[in-house]
């Protein structure tokens, strides 16, 4: 499974990436994987081998490039509950000033550098994320539905704008929808709230809460970790990529 660190030219520098594609010379339809807050590290790196052997060119970028290469900051091998205060100490004025208008510039950076590589075929992408990547990739697929044909986010902050504002970006979307939450970051009543916007929105979708998962469910290297759900999130991602996308 080839794999590289790619440089990705934007407005404000250049952002670091991480790539993996099939080895057998072929194109392969695109997916923009937007990472945790906690940004590229080895469980990022693998679920990109993993989803590229479905048949995928997988392309992780470093949203934090502006304050530095991979590794932003330093992470312990294994993030426990007791690590997690200094660490977010740390990031969140990193999130709090990637603005939406970095993010809306960087995202046109991304897929623009995505659809240009010579092993991605020609027609729409896919785009995911997980924790703050994915509202990243919720913005993305507003912001370019002419492209994006999929989109993906598992325990993110998608109501993070209000009702006004989760309306617009919803209403923004055309690509079929798919979103994990996590148990303890939303109520039965507020998931309800949700897919009645997203059925105002008029997009297919699939919008539910895995049982018994708490915040970043999806990542091997933190105390949340689910592997039950983590298989669900395969068992769902997967297929919707499948019915969305061109494979090979």
């Amino acid at each position: 499974m080839p794999t590289k660190t790619l440089l990705i030219p934007t407005e404000d520098g250049r952002a670091d990436a991480f790539a993996a594609h099939p080895d057998d010379g072929e194109r392969h339809p695109g997916v923009l994987m937007y990472p945790d807050g906690f940004g590229i590290r080895p469980v990022l790196r693998e679920m990109a081998r993993e989803l590229a052997g479905h048949g995928y060119y997988v392309l992780v970028p470093n949203v934090f490039y502006r304050h530095g290469p991979t590794p932003v900051i330093e992470l312990p091998e294994h993030i426990g509950e007791e690590a997690r205060p200094a660490i977010f100490a740390r990031l969140m004025p990193m999130i709090e000033a990637h603005s939406t208008e970095r993010v809306l510039s960087d995202a046109d950076a991304y897929l623009r550098f995505l659809t240009a590589r010579p092993e991605v075929g020609a027609g729409p992408v896919a785009v995911t994320g997980y924790c703050i990547g994915g509202l990243l990739a919720m913005r993305t697929a507003a912001a370019r539905p002419d492209l994006v044909a999929a989109v993906a986010g598992f325990h993110g902050p998608v109501a993070v704008d209000g009702p006004e504002g989760r309306q617009r970006l919803l209403s923004a979307i055309t690509g079929e929808v798919l979103l994990g939450h996590a148990e303890s970051d939303l109520t039965p009543e507020e998931l309800g709230e949700l897919n009645r916007a997203l059925d105002a929105a008029g997009v297919s979708y699939t919008s539910e809460i895995y049982p018994g998962t708490v915040h970043g469910f999806t990542m091997s290297d933190t105390d949340a970790f689910d592997p039950t759900a983590l298989r669900r999130h395969w068992d769902q991602l997967l297929p919707l990529l499948g019915r969305t996308l061109a494979v090979g």
